[in-house]
């Protein structure tokens, strides 16, 4: 009973960040699987993959009615994605199970780092004034804004080659984490997205969740028939953050987003020392 209470209570938590953030809530599965819930490295990967995967179909919904998704751009990202989640998946059962979690350590404290320094540089995490996300949030790919009208058409500012490189060589990294750590990847595919497309906020969030489904399915695949999962943990673990994700959509619409990141990143960093320092004294021994 006390492990349905713990996996509620924290899938509540990763779903509040997912939906908010596009991102984040994912790469704390694997630690709370481990540390709180004490399943081994490798279940607790494929485990955060359908906790991650379902939550974030289920909370893209919310923002794709909002309009804050551009499909086009989802697709061609999870699917570059998916080919090196599967790669990711392979590596991941050939490596030891505590240098898995302190090289998930490392990127805890690379995605904190990133976050703080993307809220030095946004208001609110709002564009600045002139962004072209600042008067569109249409996507910047060629076709890709369904239903817009001819004026937004024109204004729309065109992807170029620079573009596309940043957004391919994104997807093969997440897509490789995706695989190999369990991890969504969403704190790198937002940033990539307004970096890269030129998106809104808005957009990035929705757009990165669609994302995150696909290459989770693609990183789980390669794991069919292999992996063990506690799914006594997984189901109340992905029932509750998807309650979680449906909260997170509304606070995104009432809470700086700077200072839901800020906090994250702190946990983040956080939870990190705790886990390398375990890892560490697991080695050691």
């Amino acid at each position: 009973m006390l492990t349905i209470v713990v996996a509620s209570a924290c899938g509540v938590l990763i779903g509040l960040f997912l939906g908010a953030l596009g991102g984040g809530g994912s790469i704390l599965t694997v630690p709370v699987l481990v540390s709180l819930l004490h399943v081994g490295p490798q279940s607790a990967t494929s485990a955060s993959l359908i906790i991650v995967g379902i939550t974030s179909v289920i909370a893209a919904i919310a923002h794709a009615r909002g309009g804050h998704v551009r499909w086009k751009a989802a697709a061609m990202f999870g699917v570059i994605g998916s080919i090196t989640a599967f790669g990711g998946s392979i590596l991941n059962r050939a490596v030891d199970p505590q240098i898995l979690l302190i090289a998930f350590s490392a990127l805890m404290v690379v995605a904190a780092v990133a976050m703080l320094r993307r809220t030095k540089k946004t208001c609110d995490s709002e564009p600045e004034p002139g962004h072209p996300s600042a008067t569109s949030t249409t996507s910047t790919t060629p076709g890709d804004g369904d239903n817009e009208s001819p004026l937004a058409t024109t204004t729309r500012p065109r992807v170029n080659t620079a573009q596309i490189g940043k957004l391919v060589a994104a997807a093969l990294v997440v897509g490789f984490l995706t695989g190999f750590l369990g991890v969504g990847g969403g704190f790198l595919i937002v940033p990539a997205l307004v970096l890269a497309l030129g998106y809104s906020m808005p957009v990035a969030v929705g757009t990165s969740l669609v994302i995150i489904a696909i290459t989770s399915a693609g990183a789980f695949a390669e794991r069919l028939g292999s992996a063990s999962i506690p799914w006594q943990i997984v189901v109340p673990f992905t029932v509750a953050a998807i309650a979680g994700s449906f909260a997170g959509t509304a606070v995104s619409d009432r809470i700086s987003g700077n200072a839901l990141t800020r906090s994250f990143a702190i946990l983040l960093i956080v939870i990190a020392v705790y886990v390398a320092t375990t890892a560490g004294l697991q080695l050691a021994r």
